[in-house]
């Protein structure tokens, strides 16, 4: 996946995972239960991010990051600081 936006310096764009749909024992989750999740793909990154690469999943801080949404896809930027580290 591409993105059709360029991040500058050392901020990453991202796309949010999918919340879990259904609990573990099965139970489906109605959209107002479902916790935001705290990790991404990474789809674009500035040229002074050093820790991170396109195709990475990384986990960040919940309430650091700018929203924006083109094309009816929801992107993350994220100052590559507030990555807390990446997901194997």
């Amino acid at each position: 996946m591409s993105s059709p936006i360029t991040p500058l310096g050392d901020r990453v764009v991202a796309v949010r995972e999918q919340a879990a749909e259904k609990t573990a024992s099965g139970l489906y989750l109605p959209d107002q239960a479902k916790e935001k999740p705290v990790v991404a793909k990474v789809v674009a990154v500035g040229k002074d991010a050093k820790g991170v690469k396109a195709g990475d999943k990384i986990l960040y801080k919940e309430y650091s990051t700018t929203e924006v949404k083109v094309d009816g896809t929801e992107y993350l930027i994220v100052k590559e600081e507030d990555i807390l580290g990446t997901v194997a």
